[in-house]
């Protein structure tokens, strides 16, 4: 009896106890959620990114190296290689787009950032109505780009556009602002400065913003004047802000789609003027894709698009890195 009563109390002993196998099952689920909690919340983002930007892009690539053409069989998906690229580099259509695309970018982004910058400046002090002011310049960004570009396509009309009327009453001769080339260059990036200078002064105002003010009062009892303190204070704390804007800004202007697209509505959209004087790269990606139905050939010119935008973006920051270090030296 005792030998069977020692046997039931060592039983009972190692027996595991309900409540401390709970604790060890909640511990385990806890670590495990410690180290996949993390994951769980950011996967919905590399799932969206790998649905609708990886896989695209990929599968564009893809399309680059066939020879696929819906117009003759839209099952055609021979593999030709690099002969798309090839055929890329003798295209004068493609350099030509290539040239517009840099010169209206140029003739955009370098006004449009420089008055951004000065509005941020006259927008950060205390100025009556300053809220107003704040509101009212992102209206332009605010509004369709398709009724932006219709209303400066009259604008810059050729026989009743009230550009022309201006330039007339001044004695100077009307321009035909679409046959040009330099004049059709102008008159798109007045649209795109006009629609994006306001977005950029408000990001130069949030980077002003948090300069500290007591650096903007120590200059003024210096005897540093507005523009002295704007160019000794203000640009200097602003250059990463800077950086990122002119990189944004040369990425728009080499995608640049809608306002050229819409200012030849008088003629075949997609050809960029009758010379093809404003045809920028993205028109002649979607000129090949859907008026030639060219796919694989499109898809190699957006190939291109995308290394010269990786190109020109690792310019900027080169530059960058060359400016800060010349600067420091």
């Amino acid at each position: 009896m005792a030998v069977l009563a020692e046997k039931a109390s060592r039983g009972r002993r190692h027996s595991p106890d309900p409540a401390d196998r709970e604790r060890r099952e909640r511990g385990r689920w806890h670590r495990l959620d410690m180290k996949l909690s993390p994951y769980m919340y950011i996967a919905p983002f590399f799932i969206i990114f790998g649905i609708f930007g990886l896989f695209p892009l990929l599968y564009t690539a893809y399309v680059s190296l066939t020879g696929w053409r819906a117009d003759t069989d839209g099952s055609q998906h021979d593999f030709v290689g690099l002969a798309n690229y090839s055929r890329l580099l003798h295209d004068q259509f493609f350099w030509n787009a290539l040239r517009n695309t840099v010169a209206i970018g140029l003739l955009s982004t370098v006004p449009q950032l420089l008055m951004a910058l000065l509005l941020a400046h006259f927008l950060n002090y205390r100025i009556r109505g300053r809220t107003l002011f704040r509101m009212g310049v992102l209206l332009p960004n605010v509004a369709s780009v398709a009724a932006v570009t219709l209303i400066f396509v009259q604008l810059f009309g050729r026989d009743y556009g009230l550009i022309n009327w201006l330039l007339t009453t001044m004695g100077l001769d009307r321009l035909d602002w679409q046959a040009g080339t330099w004049s059709s260059w102008i008159a798109i990036s007045i649209i795109v400065t006009w629609r994006w200078t306001g977005y950029n002064s408000l990001i130069y105002l949030a980077g002003m913003q948090a300069i500290p003010f007591e650096l903007y009062e120590s200059a003024a009892l210096d005897g540093a004047g507005r523009w002295r303190q704007f160019r000794t204070i203000t640009v200097p704390m602003l250059r990463p802000t800077i950086l990122f804007t002119v990189i944004v800004s040369t990425i728009g202007a080499l995608q640049l789609f809608g306002e050229p697209l819409l200012f030849n509505v008088s003629q075949t959209p997609t050809s960029g003027g009758s010379q093809h004087q404003f045809q920028t790269m993205a028109i002649y990606t979607y000129d090949q894709f859907w008026s030639k139905f060219k796919y694989g050939y499109g898809a190699a010119i957006s190939w291109a698009m995308f290394l010269v935008i990786v190109i020109i973006v690792l310019i900027n920051l080169f530059l960058a890195r060359r400016m800060r270090g010349i600067e420091a030296s």
